[in-house]
């Protein structure tokens, strides 16, 4: 029989989704489960985008133009602007989510065996990513004690080698939600410089800022390292529309752009309904954001509190995005997770969550950690710590 590549061997299973089966077989039996497990906000999206598209008049259904719609990009650019980025329509190509943002960003700046040095614990899917390009992750640890802040700067160049091409960072943070401060991106800017590398950040999660005295710093805000920054956007968690699959590569790099249009073309073109949304959701007003943010703050708030109520359980306090990390008082999270699902009800409920060992790369690190996605409304957030609770007693009583 012929053999999968060694690369598809190679490739990771999602920690947020490779317990779905266990989570079919618990409705199965009869059980609610209560999914903190993925970043899905249960936010309306926004009627302005879903309005466009029942509107939109469209008799043949034709490929875009590789880089997305002029119109859209110019609307991007303008409202980036208005957002103090200066963002020019030429710095950024539509892509089919943030997901292909980072692979075009990889393709255009590394080669295989290449080397791209991300703190963690990070998104899992980056190593995903870095595995179909060829790349090598180099993880530094960001550890719960320091409350996920970015490892010193001694920790970063102690990483770098002739092979090194890029720092990641994903601000604010999955699956941390910890909010990297404008001294940090200085400093990781001095590095960049120094090196010669590119810094590549995810700022998908730039409107969700909890606390009145942070703000988010962009690495387009930072004067002098226009060849190196890349960023990467997506509508999804801003809009409420991570179905639509629609994101960007920015850069002011005209060679990285140029090679990542390469990409776009070889591709075809985004999704158009969805551009079509994407486009239209740039109008949707300022107080949609606002209650957006005192929702999930009040989660964030609801969620921290109640986790910290249950004896032997550790989490730091996250400021932006919708994620914490948990440590549990258990040895192994994947094995407490799947039990969850498999084994444990509380009155007919239980609950989903993502083991966080797989959102490190070092092996053995994250093992009674766990993510949770604060997307549910305050009181099914208040009953599934319950659950997690006694669930926890249950399972360190057998």
């Amino acid at each position: 029989m012929p053999k999968i590549s060694l690369k598809g061997q190679q490739m990771p299973e999602s920690p947020i989704r490779k317990l779905v089966p266990y989570a079919e077989t618990a409705k199965k039996k009869g059980n609610k489960v209560y999914h903190l497990n993925i970043g899905q906000p249960d936010i309306k999206t926004p009627e302005v985008a879903l309005n466009a598209v029942k509107n939109a008049d469209i008799k043949v259904l034709e490929y875009s133009h590789s880089a997305g719609f002029e119109s859209y990009r110019t609307k991007l650019s303008a409202y980036y602007k208005n957002h103090g980025l200066p963002i020019d329509v030429a710095d950024i190509i539509i892509t089919t989510g943030g997901s292909e943002a980072l692979l075009f960003a990889m393709g255009s700046t590394m080669d295989s065996g290449d080397e791209i040095i991300i703190p963690e614990p990070f998104y899992a899917n980056y190593n995903g990513f870095s595995t179909a390009s060829g790349v090598k992750v180099v993880p530094v640890i960001s550890t719960i004690d320091e409350g996920f802040a970015l490892p010193p700067i001694t920790a970063f160049e102690k990483l770098i080698t002739p092979k090194t091409k890029a720092i990641l960072i994903c601000n604010p943070g999955n699956p941390t939600g910890y909010l990297y401060s404008k001294e940090e991106i200085l400093a990781l800017a001095e590095i960049v410089k120094k090196h010669d590398l590119f810094l590549i950040a995810d700022e998908v999660y730039r409107e969700f800022i909890y606390d009145e005295s942070e703000k988010h710093f962009s690495v387009m805000n930072v004067p002098g390292i226009e060849q190196n920054a890349i960023m990467i956007d997506s509508v999804s968690k801003r809009y409420s529309m991570c179905g639509a699959r629609i994101g960007c590569i920015v850069s002011k790099n005209k060679e990285v752009m140029a090679a990542a249009m390469k990409f776009a073309q070889a591709r075809l073109s985004p999704p158009t309904y969805e551009q079509i949304a994407s486009e239209a959701a740039i109008d949707t007003p300022q107080s949609y954001f606002d209650d957006v943010v005192a929702e999930y703050k009040e989660r964030r708030d609801t969620l921290i509190a109640e986790l910290q109520k249950i004896d032997g359980v550790k989490v730091a306090t996250p400021k932006g995005a919708f994620y914490c990390i948990a440590k549990l008082p258990v040895k192994n999270a994947d094995d407490f997770a799947q039990w969850l699902l498999e084994t444990y009800d509380n009155n007919k409920e239980t609950v989903m969550v993502a083991p966080a060992a797989g959102f490190y790369s070092t092996p053995g690190v994250g093992l009674d950690e766990v993510r949770i996605a604060y997307v549910l409304k305050k009181e099914d957030l208040i009953r599934s710590v319950a659950i997690l609770k006694d669930a926890l007693d249950v399972y360190n009583k057998q």
